[in-house]
């Protein structure tokens, strides 16, 4: 029997300025998560919490915490069939330093069932019983946990500790969920033009009732440029959509877009957009910005909104024309950030951290094109930085377009040139002073193709974060790259 699929997925991705009124101090701790998990069930009504167990310290005992906090509430509102917490966990075959934490993670999905069942009587609903393991590059990353599930958690309670004992089982207990889900979040270009490729793998042999596949928008972009992330995405989206038809087993895509245009533009003033953007799409997170960075009634619409939608068929987009432009434009957005990476990596200490998280280089490295290494900052702190001296990233890379390409691109991306005014709306021309001539005029060519409104409260404060580091006189940045976070209502 297939589950409710979530349409809206709160995430703890930290793009917000502003600082919700249950937090003790200016950044999320453990404590805090609990207490943002229960929020965004009872207040905003989402229907999803991602559970991240990577790249932080995650409290793995986050069912228990719940149950015994807010009995009243998830005894009407039951986890498992109701509402849904997704754990995000550690990618053995790219974080090594991490890999245990899955092992970990992996054995408490067994006693959250042991601690529902108490709470609820019954032996019937698990629930957790769905993880989601990033940077997958093939279907074998994915089914490696779903076969060390099966045999390593699950398959130990019919071992014995010597040959006339008792079994595992005996001894402690059954352990169940007997299966889990696997929704492999695919965040680089080119495994997700493989994406179908990826899930018809991890599907062979395997009987399952239905299947979720999670495509990453944020770091797409950072690697290749806005537009390239998007074009890819609704590629990958047609290809999954033939390979839901061939296979006659659902496919259920989630989406993880920001509220920030380079990331996404999802915001509760933009949902239809990025609804019709995306018709094939189930599942849309609602980062952290999405819910803090709005008056509390306008969000509760928005989510309102997401989870009454219907996913349709997949948009058609012609791959042939559309490829092209995608290489044209990476390497356009890649020639003018590798110009820029000094001045990102300055402004980058100046923008605040509202989660405890690990330091990540994402997955910005070694290519062709470049000389050497590149590392950036996370993708939010990536868009703030630039936000910040006034350079929206989404004006990176579209100069290189010509007028058919552009009209191209206007056919299949719809919200093209609304999402740009969006962004160019916060550019500032003082950041000129800062930036490499070629990349100043790849700029300004971009903006002639843009109708936008300048916002000047926003050009104020960038333009004091500008005078102030170019007189080298810091002490007030911080304060100031937050005043025009705030004017955007995102960080980054």
């Amino acid at each position: 029997m297939t589950p409710k699929i979530p349409k809206s997925m709160s995430t703890q991705h930290p793009d917000n300025v502003s600082i919700p009124f249950f937090l003790q101090n200016n950044c999320f701790q453990g404590e805090d998560e609990i207490k943002e998990a229960y929020y965004v069930f009872s207040h905003l009504d989402c229907q999803e919490q991602m559970w991240d167990c990577e790249g932080k310290e995650a409290n793995e005992f986050v069912i228990k915490e719940l149950l015994s906090r807010y009995t009243k509430f998830f005894t009407e509102n039951r986890i498992g069939r109701d509402l849904f917490i997704t754990l995000r966990v550690p990618n053995p075959a790219l974080e090594r330093d991490e890999a245990k934490i899955l092992l970990e993670t992996l054995e408490s999905i067994p006693r959250s069932y042991d601690t529902a069942k108490v709470v609820y009587g019954d032996d019937g609903i698990a629930p957790i019983f769905e993880v989601i393991l990033p940077m997958v590059t093939k279907g074998m990353e994915a089914n490696r946990v779903y076969s060390y599930y099966q045999r390593f958690v699950v398959g130990k309670e019919r071992m014995q500790l010597s040959d006339s004992d008792i079994t595992i089982k005996e001894w402690i207990g059954e352990f169940k969920p007997k299966n889990i889900q696997v929704i492999p979040l695919i965040e680089d270009i080119p495994y997700m033009l493989q994406a179908d490729q990826i899930i018809g793998d991890y599907l062979k042999n395997k009987y399952l009732p239905y299947m979720r596949v999670f495509l990453g928008r944020s770091d797409p972009a950072l690697n290749y440029g806005m537009l390239s992330a998007i074009i890819v995405i609704k590629i990958a989206l047609q290809r999954l959509y033939k390979l839901e038809k061939n296979l006659s087993i659902p496919l259920y895509p989630i989406i993880g877009v920001g509220s920030c245009p380079f990331r996404g533009n999802f915001t509760p003033a933009n949902i239809e957009n990025c609804l019709q953007g995306y018709p094939s799409v189930q599942t849309f997170t609602i980062q952290s910005a999405f819910k803090y960075d709005y008056d509390e009634k306008i969000v509760r619409q928005a989510v309102a909104q997401i989870n009454q939608h219907k996913r349709t068929a997949a948009e058609k987009v012609d791959e042939e024309s559309l490829m092209p432009i995608v290489e044209k434009f990476s390497q356009s957005y890649r020639r003018q950030l590798s110009q820029i990476v000094p001045l990102i990596k300055q402004f980058s200490q100046y923008v605040p951290k509202r989660r405890m998280r690990k330091l990540h280089t994402g997955l910005f490295g070694y290519t062709r094109s470049f000389d050497g290494e590149i590392t950036l900052p996370r993708v939010i702190t990536f868009c703030a930085s630039l936000y910040s001296i006034g350079l929206p990233p989404e004006l990176l890379g579209f100069d290189c377009l010509n007028e058919s390409e552009w009209a191209t691109i206007k056919g299949v991306y719809k919200g093209l040139e609304q999402d740009l005014a969006s962004a160019a709306a916060y550019y500032n021309p003082d950041v000129a002073k800062l930036l490499p001539e070629p990349v100043n005029q790849a700029i300004r060519q971009t903006l002639e193709r843009i109708d936008y409104k300048q916002n000047s409260l926003h050009r104020e404060y960038t333009g004091a974060v500008i005078h102030d580091s170019q007189k080298q006189s810091d002490e007030t940045i911080g304060e100031k790259v937050i005043s025009a976070a705030n004017v955007r209502h995102f960080l980054g």
